[in-house]
């Protein structure tokens, strides 16, 4: 569930708790679906946010080795770097 589909969860389901005349369907309690749809959409919307925060051991190292030989000297040069993927 993305926070837009999540926002919207909780729209409908504030209409429907707070603004439908209950009893507009009979046998059907629109205002515990309502505050339903908006647990859900809390839930969802908590949940994306936090799926969405950036870092907290989601960063990805980037590790590169080049190994080079000196002609004149026959020395061989290794050089290691490391660093983060989204940088």
């Amino acid at each position: 569930m993305r926070i837009g589909s999540a926002i919207l969860l909780i729209a409908i389901g504030a209409i429907l708790a707070w603004a439908v005349t209950p009893g507009l369907i009979p046998n059907v309690d629109l205002t515990m679906i309502g505050y339903i749809l908006m647990v859900v959409g809390v839930i969802g919307l908590i949940a994306s946010l936090v799926l969405a925060a950036p870092g907290r051991g989601r960063t990805r190292r980037v590790s590169e080795s080049r190994t080079v030989v000196d002609p004149n000297t026959g020395e061989t040069i290794t050089r290691n770097e490391s660093r983060d993927a989204g940088i």
